[in-house]
């Protein structure tokens, strides 16, 4: 069986484009009363034509949210290691060309930001994060931080520069659970310019991360893309081809999705190409929600608090909060670098205040599917 690097090429941008564009209110419809929702339903549920049906979508996809994980939203917090990156993406704060005080966490620095996350929440499920140093924080850095962290917390995740097949399985056996890997746009031809130096310019090679996480047996795998830089409608179009790949191939994996909007960032602002209305992001969650049931679907503190509430009920089975994007923000240095600004900076307790007004309860660690 030929991996998904071999099969995207089967697919072209223009006609998918052209394909999810020309869909109409009963494709939309057809795609509502559907069971078992194909990609040709999937692209029906995005398309234009589907905005008019928000109500109904939103409804379903609630149905959907609490059939399968209950009335419940589960917390996670990320912890960055480092802001240090070889990479040059142009619409990051911690490009390789801009000037900042790179930092990369010590041991006693990781475990006083241990404290300091414990200290405002109840958390436990980490998310470790890195820039892409393969040098100075690479795949020893990694486990070393997983050995340090996994007595204080019951899930592991990370989001890291991508690794080899051989690295995931050592990393699996240190402790860690899950793996989230954006490939920011599957399209091809115009990935090299938002990636322009370093090892992430490389297309093929973060788009086969996931075949080599399945091959080394990775519990959870998280998909994305970057809202911002192509049609978005295509772009989760081709991910949700590539989630039915990869369900297909590691069907005892689980799978968690997010969506990422571009958020302001250090150094030269790079603007949009493309800008995705609320209710379009709303749109996507529902699909994706009516598209795969079982599917974790993370909404981060990069969105507006009033959104992330009223996604609570909707589809989103997991929140971040009192979230810093920077490393040693929580203890260690308070005020450094962030990736990207963060947009709702409620603390942990008010989120989950709101949370509670819904009629919902949190999960402060990582969802263990076996009691659903």
């Amino acid at each position: 069986m030929n991996d998904f690097i071999d099969i995207i090429n089967n697919y072209k941008w223009s006609d998918l484009q052209d394909t999810i564009y020309s869909k109409k209110a009963p494709d939309v419809e057809a795609a509502l009363h559907t069971v078992k929702p194909d990609i040709e339903d999937f692209m029906a549920l995005i398309s234009p034509a589907a905005l008019a049906y928000l109500e109904p979508m939103a409804q379903l996809s609630r149905h959907y949210t609490q059939q399968r994980f209950g009335k419940t939203i589960q917390f996670y917090v990320p912890l960055y290691l480092t802001n240090s990156c070889i990479n040059h993406c142009i619409y990051c704060g911690f490009n390789h060309t801009n000037e900042l005080r790179r930092i990369i966490l010590t041991d006693d620095q990781i475990r006083r930001e241990i404290q300091g996350i414990k200290e405002i929440g109840d958390f436990r499920h980490i998310l470790l994060v890195t820039g892409e140093n393969p040098r100075d924080a690479g795949v020893d850095y990694i486990e070393h931080a997983i050995r340090l962290v996994k007595d204080h917390f019951s899930s592991i995740s990370i989001e890291v520069q991508p690794l080899k097949e051989a690295d995931y399985r050592r990393l699996g056996e240190a402790g860690l659970n899950a793996v989230y890997c954006y490939q920011e746009t599957y399209h091809k031809e115009r990935y090299k310019l938002y990636h322009p130096k370093g090892m992430k310019s490389k297309f093929d090679w973060r788009l086969d991360t996931f075949d080599r996480m399945g091959k080394a047996g990775i519990h959870k795998m998280g998909l994305g893309v970057l809202i911002g830089l192509e049609d978005w409608r295509t772009d989760t179009a081709l991910m949700a081809i590539h989630l039915r790949y990869l369900q297909k191939r590691y069907w005892q994996t689980r799978y968690s999705v997010s969506f990422p909007r571009m958020r302001p960032h250090e150094g030269e602002h790079f603007q949009p190409n493309v800008v995705m209305k609320d209710k379009e992001l709303a749109q996507l969650i529902f699909a994706f929600r009516i598209f795969d049931h079982d599917l974790e679907i993370a909404l981060s503190t990069r969105e507006s608090q009033v959104f992330r509430d009223h996604l609570t009920t909707l589809g989103v089975t997991s929140l971040s909060a009192g979230s810093k994007t920077d490393p040693g923000g929580y203890a260690v240095y308070k005020a450094e670098l962030e990736q990207f600004v963060v947009n709702d900076d409620r603390s942990p307790a008010e989120v989950m205040e709101a949370v509670h007004r819904q009629g919902y309860e949190v999960i402060w660690k990582d969802w263990d599917m076996s009691l659903q």
